[in-house]
């Protein structure tokens, strides 16, 4: 019994953002406390920007990496040589966007509506005074 509850006590630690069960007694009754919530609509919001620029992000970094492998495998061909450099430009010009979206809407939630109008990126969603739910 001893060596359970040293092992669940352990795991415990592992498992916590999921889930937590602590044996009660020999009856086999067990007490499960879970720690998952569920999450608001604006934490739903802000998870959905978030991995949609981190997607963008990874695409054009596949994208990159594309263009440098058919760039290394061109072998001197002028035709593949091209168009391996305009994937690679393509994927710049992709990242500079992405980047330059972040850092506007950073500025626009910081600066211009001072945090009264998040989308989620440097502070938590906030638009519920503009729903009008009646």
């Amino acid at each position: 019994m001893k060596t359970i509850k040293a092992l669940g006590s352990k795991l415990q630690y592992v498992f916590l953002p999921f889930f937590t069960v602590y044996a009660a007694n020999w009856s086999g009754e067990a007490n499960v406390s879970t720690t998952f919530q569920i999450p608001s609509l604006p934490d739903v919001i802000s998870f959905f920007i978030k991995f949609f620029f981190f997607l963008a992000g990874l695409a054009a970094l596949l994208y990159l990496l594309l263009g440098a492998f058919g760039w290394v495998t061109s072998s001197g061909d002028k035709e593949a040589v091209k168009k391996a450099q305009d994937k690679i430009q393509a994927a710049v010009v992709g990242l500079v966007v992405i980047v330059v979206v972040l850092a506007l809407m950073v500025t626009l939630e910081q600066f211009v509506f001072n945090k009264k109008f998040c989308l989620g990126i440097s502070c938590p969603v906030n638009f519920s005074q503009y729903i009008l739910l009646k």
